[in-house]
């Protein structure tokens, strides 16, 4: 007879997706919105991701029996939301091959050899040049709203320290309340309030496929499905990659004809749902990630709805709130690049060409920062050995 989840793995798994879905919903609207897409396809592309998040973390979870919690990519919504001179179409088309070559990545044991040659602290500093201007973005905002920057920051450093898990939520709030009381909320468009999933238009570009498909997959495997795994492999759960990078690329190929830019394994609410304050039997602790698509579900099922009561919101708030949502995963970031010392002058020539914007023969810069990254390091390499 299987028995029911406990009321703790009911809540964790509410918490789980509330603080997924709000903390960084802002920045993910933003970064469609870079890319040229109108509210109704946002709505769209949220149903989508919301829908591959929802299924595939049941599935996975049941055929696993272990919490499989899937998140949309956040950093990969940082690096698209710094794109310019891309049509909503080509964008399209660079979800799909990321999409494309993560099930490859999670199949072919040769491609997963050679993203693994690519030293940590260059993937790291890439990652914070992705993410860096939109955290400098939030101080200067400071000249125009330095009341909203100065409450918002010292509220999400108190948070941080208080309750860190719902640190962003808390800071969501505050920023709505804030703009609330100020009468900065603009009218709520009409449109649909339940969520439809409509193709988007499709283009391949190979510009745009190297230096933004590429790109996509790169950060979300670094600085998602790897943490993703670490933090299942630290509940105690033997989690094998193969079946569960495999699943969550074939949800961000689900969900990329429509607009979703990538679906992937999740780590920091990944950890409210796999601990034992979720339920105090490991074995049944599967049936977390189960509900977690559950609540997924009724966010798919008022997508668009959410999505136009953010788009009444100031864009000054989105900005900072984009900005306070990117900080943790830049300090962990530039963290990570104090691990290899010997490394060091080529990762930050990768985090300074990266975050520079750069843009040579049609390709982006967080392309760029990879190739620079790697020849300084080569160079140092063959240096070392003369």
């Amino acid at each position: 007879m299987h028995r029911l989840p406990p009321p703790s793995a009911w809540i964790s798994a509410f918490v789980a997706a509330l603080v997924g879905f709000g903390g960084t919903v802002a920045l993910v609207i933003r970064a469609l919105q870079a890319l040229g897409a109108t509210g109704p396809q946002i709505g769209t592309a949220l149903t989508a991701l919301c829908l591959g998040i929802a299924i595939g973390s049941a599935v996975l979870s049941i055929q696993q029996r272990v919490p499989v919690i899937l998140a949309w990519s956040t950093p990969g919504a940082a690096l698209l939301a710094g794109v310019s001179g891309v049509s909503w179409s080509v964008a399209v088309g660079a979800f799909l091959f990321a999409a494309l070559v993560g099930i490859a990545f999670s199949l072919i044991p040769a491609l997963g050899r050679l993203a693994a040659a690519i030293p940590h602290a260059i993937a790291a500093a890439m990652l914070a040049g992705v993410l860096m201007p939109f955290c400098l973005n939030l101080f200067r905002l400071g000249s125009v709203d330095p009341l909203l920057v100065a409450s918002l920051v010292i509220l999400f450093l108190v948070a941080r320290r208080r309750f860190p898990v719902y640190a962003l939520l808390v800071v969501l709030a505050a920023g709505i309340a804030l703009a609330l009381i100020r009468g900065q909320v603009g009218a709520v468009v009409p449109g649909a309030v339940f969520g439809s999933l409509v193709p988007a238009p499709i283009a391949f570009d190979a510009g745009a496929l190297a230096s933004i498909g590429l790109p996509l997959f790169f950060v979300t495997l670094v600085s998602q499905n790897l943490p993703g795994l670490a933090v299942l492999r630290g509940a105690g759960y033997p989690a094998r990659p193969t079946p569960l990078l495999l699943g969550a690329g074939l949800a961000s190929l689900a969900a990329a004809p429509f607009g979703g830019h990538a679906v992937n394994l999740a780590a920091i609410t990944a950890a409210i749902c796999t601990n034992e304050e979720a339920d105090p039997e490991p074995r049944r602790r599967w049936k977390t990630g189960l509900l977690y698509g559950g609540f997924y579900l009724l966010l798919a099922a008022f997508a668009p709805l959410l999505v136009r009561q953010f788009l009444a919101l100031p864009t000054t708030l989105i900005a900072a709130l984009t900005g306070i949502a990117l900080l943790p995963p830049l300090g962990a970031a530039i963290g990570s690049l104090a691990t290899a010392p010997e490394d060091r002058d080529a990762a930050i020539l990768t985090l300074l060409v990266t975050a520079s914007g750069v843009s040579i023969f049609g390709l982006g810069s967080a392309l760029w920062g990879i190739v620079a990254g790697l020849l300084a390091l080569s160079a140092a390499r063959l240096l070392k050995r003369q």
